[in-house]
């Protein structure tokens, strides 16, 4: 049950033969806790945190998860089953299509952004499972996401979540090792899901917003989380669409995945082909992320 890998890597982190005998440990120490109390003890005693300080207690459960499933440590049985989230079910009016909208950018007035609050998150979930092609699930680590109006019409939703954790395109473009990816990655934001809705018809709408985002999210994230953003990425599936409004907005193209999926899985052609493209927060976003 208890094989013994050679430097296993899980959620970003390298498992050597003594920090898997110290996980080991901690879960005799601990045979009554929860596998969420346990994973704040491992996440405690590996210093395992976010560039903000705080656990990295999503991260940690993953990697705790796998080793299970590998026979690597005994987790205790799960104190409650959940079914798998398959879609978001909730239909207000307030998701449902509105009056259709064709105009030249000009004739819109001010465009904003909102931050989506606890109270309207709802709203952004369903209107991301009703109209966006993958459908509603929740974004990654540390996000934010944003309702953009035109006037007082709502006119797209937008989602930023945590970096792929291997990109070989955005890895090249950069130039950092394999540590400083571990290290720096946090300052990286994927621009997740970008839903112009769809009874909206506005030309250069959607790089308008792309910009406004990038003078937006920066600020945002350095007020929750306490340290600043230095690059957005975002993947396109090349299939299905051409990235002119990344185009339009100075996103830089830097190539292609190779279908391996977020998390650099090595069976290939689990998911589609996607071009990479990345926008620099910071002019010397490169130098920052190779520290």
């Amino acid at each position: 049950m208890e094989a013994t890998p050679t430097n296993k890597r899980y959620s970003g982190r390298v498992f050597d033969a003594a920090a898997l005998e110290h996980v080991r440990g901690i879960l005799r120490a601990h045979a009554g806790a929860s596998r969420q109390q346990l994973s704040y003890r491992v996440c405690e005693a590996l210093d395992w945190r976010k560039p903000d300080g705080s656990l990295k207690d999503m991260s940690c459960r993953v990697a705790l998860l796998r080793l299970h499933r590998e026979g690597l440590i005994e987790l205790p049985a799960p104190r409650r089953r959940f079914e798998p989230l398959r879609s978001y079910a909730r239909r207000t009016p307030q998701g449902e299509p509105g009056a259709w909208l064709e105009a030249p950018l000009s004739a819109l007035g001010t465009v904003r952004l909102e931050l989506v609050e606890r109270a309207s998150s709802a709203l952004w979930n369903e209107l991301i499972e009703r109209y966006h092609y993958l459908g509603y699930k929740p974004l990654p680590g540390a996000q934010l996401r944003y309702f953009a109006y035109a006037g007082e019409r709502l006119v797209a939703v937008l989602g930023f979540g945590a970096a792929a954790w291997q990109s070989a395109p955005r890895d090249e473009w950069i130039g950092w090792s394999s540590e400083q990816r571990q290290r720096n990655l946090g300052a990286v934001v994927n621009n997740a899901r970008f839903l112009i809705l769809p009874w909206v018809r506005v030309p250069h709408l959607a790089s308008k917003l792309l910009g406004l985002a990038a003078r937006t999210l920066p600020a945002h994230w350095q007020a929750r989380y306490g340290y600043r953003a230095l690059l957005l990425e975002t993947f396109v599936e090349a299939a299905r669409f051409r990235a002119t409004c990344y185009q339009a907005a100075n996103w830089v193209y830097v190539g292609d995945t190779q279908g391996r999926g977020k998390l650099g899985d090595h069976r290939l052609g689990q998911v589609p082909v996607k071009t990479v493209w990345l926008y620099p927060l910071v002019a010397d976003c490169r130098a920052r992320l190779c520290r």
